[in-house]
């Protein structure tokens, strides 16, 4: 059954497509944060961030496989294509 997934690795093992975060920018951002607190800042006093980085990836030989046609507009607007 097609679907949506929230994370990249999930089409890397076969989903279809998906559309959320980045979860190795998030870890990234996790560890500068940990990275100050370490030096000393207060956690009280560090901004909360939100997720500025989204990913669409689509895995085309799914699609094929399920006989989907993806539009040439939708690939043009994907982060990445898995082939």
């Amino acid at each position: 059954m097609p679907a949506i997934y929230a994370w990249r690795e999930i089409v890397v093992a076969g989903g279809l497509m998906s559309y959320g975060t980045s979860l190795t920018h998030n870890y990234r951002q996790a560890g500068i944060y940990v990275g100050r607190i370490l030096k000393g800042e207060k956690p009280a006093d560090l901004p909360v961030l939100q997720p500025t980085k989204f990913e669409l990836v689509i895995n085309q030989t799914t699609a094929k496989t399920l006989n989907l046609t993806i539009p040439g507009s939708l690939l043009l607007r994907t982060d990445e294509v898995i082939e």
